[in-house]
Order: C-alpha cells, then sequence, then structure tokens
C-alpha cells in the first residue's frame, strides 16, 4: 500500500485535533497539503477513513483501527530512536553523598567486565533524587526517599550509622557512642540529603544546635575545623574519609536505608541491567 509515516502521522494528529487547521498548525504544514496527505492514505488503504460530514472531523470505523495501530507504531519508532540514541551514551548513575559504599567498586569493575560497551558515568548531584527528577541520570542510589510519584524506587540493604567527629574532639578516641553522648553539641545536616535529623533524640536530650550546609564537602568541612559533629551511613562514611574527621560507630542509632531509584519510564536501554547487577550485588554478604 506505500503507507509512510507522514500519512500516520496526519491521521493522528486530525484525530486527536479534530480539524484539519489545528492538525495542520501542530504538523507545520498548509491546510491544503494536509488534506493532501490524507487523501493520498485513503486512496492507498482503499477506505474512507475520516467522516467529513460535520465540522468537527470525526474517524470511520476504519479509521478508528488504523488511528490505533498507527499510533502504537510512532511510539515505537519514538522508544528505539530514544533507545538508539541512548546507545551511544553512557549509563548516567546518580548519587549524593555516596553510592554503594565498599560494593562501589565490585559493581563498577563487573560492569566493566559484563557490559563493555556500556560505559558507566557516575554523577553526583545534591539533591534529594540525586538527578533523576532533573532527568540528569538514568538510575540513582538515594538514602532518602525523593517522594516524586514518576520515581520508582526499592530498599536494597541497610547501614549501620557513625558519628562524625573532629578528631581531636573528646569523644573522637572512643571505640562507640550512644546518641546521648552527642547531647548538646551543635549537629551539621546536609540539607534535604542528610539521613540525621533531631528526631534521632529524644526531645529533651536533642543536639543543642543544627547547622545546615549543601553537601557533603561542607559537612566535611563544618565538622573537621570543630564547628559541628554530624552523624552519617556507612556508605558514606566509606566514600568520605578525611584527615581531619573520625568516625564512630553509634551504637543505639537506627540503620538506613539504601534505595535503588529509577525513573517510570526507563530513559537508557542498559537500565533493567543495571538494576539486575545491583541486586545480585546487594544480595551479596
Amino acid at each position: 500500500m506505500d503507507v509512510e509515516l507522514r500519512h500516520l502521522k496526519a491521521l493522528v494528529a486530525i484525530a486527536d485535533l479534530g480539524t484539519i487547521t489545528a492538525a495542520a498548525g501542530a504538523l507545520h504544514m498548509t491546510q491544503p497539503a494536509l488534506s493532501r496527505t490524507l487523501a493520498q492514505l485513503e486512496h492507498r488503504v482503499g477506505v474512507r477513513l475520516v467522516d467529513r460530514s460535520s465540522r468537527r472531523l470525526a474517524l470511520t470505523p476504519a479509521g478508528r483501527t488504523l488511528h490505533d495501530h498507527g499510533r502504537a507504531i510512532l511510539a515505537h519508532l519514538d522508544a528505539a530512536l530514544a533507545d538508539t540514541a541512548a546507545v551511544s551514551r553512557p549509563l548516567r548513575v546518580g548519587y549524593n553523598c555516596a553510592v554503594l559504599g565498599r560494593r562501589t567498586v565490585p559493581l563498577l569493575r563487573s560492569w566493566r567486565r559484563e557490559h563493555p560497551h556500556v560505559p558507566l558515568e557516575l554523577r553526583r548531584r545534591d539533591n534529594r533524587s540525586a538527578g533523576l527528577a532533573a532527568g540528569d541520570v538514568d538510575v540513582a542510589v538515594i538514602r532518602t526517599l525523593p517522594g516524586d510519584p514518576r520515581i520508582r524506587t526499592e530498599a536494597l540493604y541497610w547501614e549501620d550509622r557513625l558519628a562524625a567527629l573532629p578528631d581531636d574532639h573528646p569523644l573522637a578516641a572512643r571505640d562507640r557512642l550512644a546518641l546521648a553522648d552527642l547531647t548538646g553539641e551543635t549537629l551539621v545536616l546536609c540539607r534535604d540529603l542528610s539521613t540525621a535529623s533531631p528526631d534521632l533524640w529524644p526531645s529533651e536530650r536533642r543536639p543543642r544546635r543544627l547547622l545546615e550546609v549543601r553537601n557533603v564537602d561542607e559537612w566535611l568541612g563544618a565538622i573537621c575545623t570543630g564547628e559541628a559533629v554530624g552523624v552519617a551511613s556507612a556508605g558514606t562514611v566509606e566514600s568520605h574519609a578525611h584527615p581531619g574527621v573520625r568516625y564512630v560507630p553509634v551504637v543505639d542509632a537506627p540503620a538506613v536505608a539504601v534505595h535503588l531509584a529509577y525513573p517510570a519510564h526507563p530513559t537508557h536501554p542498559g537500565t533493567d541491567a543495571f538494576l539486575a547487577a545491583v541486586r545480585r550485588l546487594a544480595a551479596t554478604p
């Protein structure tokens, strides 16, 4: 029948917008050109597709059938083109404070070995979704839930918490601490990112003051200079060793869940393979 994509686009636009004028504008065509395209399509399929008896155009039963198939064909083409373009770029993995802690290097090595043609690109984004909400990354590892319906999340494993202290702090020489030991200290928090909050402490025994910073670099700076102390999960600790900061386990602080996050509609064809690789690694002791 020699039906072309331009014919299907014309039919879909007419059905969706209801008039030749509106459809022609959406397709950046003149009205006569769109009318000729529709007439060509009807001639090639051999049946009338659009009922022109009313002011607002309506599809005939045959037109509705071809419209449904045409919309699916165009959607599949868009997906194929998006996948083709995505293959030419790395799979972007977002994080804010840490990726997978001690599991990060094994993940990078196994991925490079098993998927040599799909490089990973780690991107730190200092926001709750680690860049997913803005479309900056294709998947992310996060420790605070983004609260965005477009993003799916699943818990991978749990991490212990540690206190981050200046290395000359009186508590830095201890092997372990309790939350009560930090009562009266100034607590530094990364805005929108911290897994710690004053709610970890009973209301009568909370840190005396809060200091908010924008990212983990500022967080480390406030701690090593003695301005404040912090509480972090093990992944952050393993990713951010600092000569002026001493990390001490906090025995009574609840563990932190590490979440895998990804968009409801994947933006890279390697997404499913990456999710499977992370799940396998998270399941290993």
